[in-house]
């Protein structure tokens, strides 16, 4: 298969006084000022001949919005690729160019290429561009004048929040409790794995060794519940674009993050970063630090010849080093050396170098069937922060819901009516064969 792309790319060359015109599809709608200022004229003067233009959808209605125009014959030339299971259904769908072979995909480690790639390995379909890394954002100004430092440790953490809560001037946390997503990704998930140790309870719910109804995923359950008095009078009314105005204008001590909301704060507020508290003080820390973004090539375009080359350019070191200045909080994947310029930006990446990072619960194999493990955590987390749902009933819905369908927790349900009670995490969940082989695999 390769050898006829290269063949078109041959033929790319000799055809280069022909312009071609290249559609990228995207939910990154701000990013479109950046292509043209940062990235599109250092390709076009290696490549005059391609022009580029953004096709950008709202996040929330890029999936279904790219499925449907794929389906319909009307997407465009290259695709951003959703991590693990969004796109790898688009690929086997035939809708998504084989892409291991590309020029330049060496230069990405394995685990990020596994995030678009067939379950086996043996085949990558998009090329990976960025992660981003979830933790929190604190007010620089509010934390000097009430003499408070970045917790490090759970109590630390509260006693920030009872601080700021007693002082009365600010909102103690932000959090947009009326986006059922942003509860989830940003609270459970994110201070969820230090308490099932990241990559360690992630994989033991994949392969069957834990339950969500076990201790930690519980425990994680309960603290989200316990921030419920520092979020305002009404948290089921505070929209996303509400959290962030609130911090923004310095009415709030700190905001739940992800790295991609920098942008929405460079400017406006002395403010820096700190990741999940730990338990205690010396415990190994766990962040998530996402495979978030790639990118692919419509098997149907009519350019794949320019878009090989578009997507061979953002394999090099010269895109890499654009992209992650250029875009703060979205970190290149690849294993190319280069600096960061944003502070922040520069700070949360470092907790690669103290901390184990993780992926998020549902990114990989858990929201192949229904319910989606990503869709039911949204749900549940949400009630739990408002108080409509118990911690313990949380835990019992997900449990229930992945049990319905998903092989390897049919087994681990079964497996706990047998017996009084489960063996815990720690013995389950660090076993040296744990891995991330595919449930679903014909044995």
């Amino acid at each position: 298969m390769w050898k006829s792309v290269s063949a078109l790319l041959v033929w790319g060359v000799s055809t280069a006084a022909l312009s071609q015109a290249l559609v990228l599809e995207t939910w990154r709608v701000d990013d479109e000022a950046l292509w043209k200022a940062q990235f599109l004229p250092r390709f076009q003067a290696l490549h005059p001949e391609i022009t580029l233009k953004l096709q950008p959808q709202r996040s929330a209605d890029y999936d279904q919005g790219l499925a449907e125009r794929l389906a319909a014959g009307k997407a465009g030339d290259l695709i951003t690729c959703r991590p693990y299971d969004q796109s790898l259904r688009l690929f086997q769908q035939g809708y998504l160019l084989d892409l291991t072979e590309l020029p330049g995909m060496e230069n990405f480690p394995s685990f990020a290429k596994a995030a678009w790639q067939t379950d086996s390995g043996a085949q990558t379909f998009c090329l990976p561009i960025a992660s981003v890394i979830q933790g929190f954002y604190f007010n620089i100004d509010i934390f000097n004048s009430l003499g408070l430092t970045p917790p490090r440790t759970r109590a630390d953490f509260f006693a920030v929040l009872e601080k700021v809560k007693q002082d009365g001037r600010y909102l103690p946390l932000a959090l947009a409790a009326h986006d059922s997503w942003v509860v989830s990704e940003l609270g459970y998930q994110n201070i969820g794995p230090n308490y099932w140790r990241g990559e360690d309870g992630r994989l033991a719910l994949i392969n069957g060794q834990a339950r969500v109804t076990d201790a930690p995923y519980v425990a994680a359950f309960r603290e989200l519940a316990s921030w419920r008095p520092y979020l305002g009078e009404h948290p089921a009314d505070t929209t996303e674009a509400q959290a962030v105005d609130a911090f923004a204008a310095g009415k709030a001590a700190m905001i739940v993050a992800g790295s991609w909301s920098l942008a929405q704060f460079t400017g406006k507020v002395n403010f820096g970063a700190f990741p999940p508290p730990v338990a205690r003080e010396g415990d190994t820390c766990y962040f998530t630090d996402h495979t978030d973004m790639g990118i692919g090539i419509n098997a149907a375009s009519p350019n794949k010849e320019a878009a090989l080359k578009l997507v061979e350019w953002m394999a090099s070191a010269d895109f890499a080093e654009r992209f992650s200045n250029s875009v703060p909080g979205f970190f290149s994947l690849s294993n190319h050396f280069f600096e960061l310029k944003d502070p922040v930006a520069s700070t949360m990446m470092g907790w690669r170098d103290t901390c184990d990072s993780t992926l998020r619960l549902g990114a990989q194999f858990l929201t192949r069937g229904e319910p989606s493990l990503t869709t039911e955590l949204a749900d549940v987390s949400q009630s739990v922060v408002l108080g409509t749902l118990t911690p313990e009933a949380a835990a019992a819905r997900i449990q229930q819901g992945l049990a319905s369908w998903y092989p390897p927790q049919k087994a681990a349900t079964k497996r706990a009516r047998l017996c009084e009670a489960d063996a815990p995490l720690s013995t389950q969940a660090t076993s040296a064969g744990i891995g991330t082989e595919s449930p679903f695999a014909t044995p």
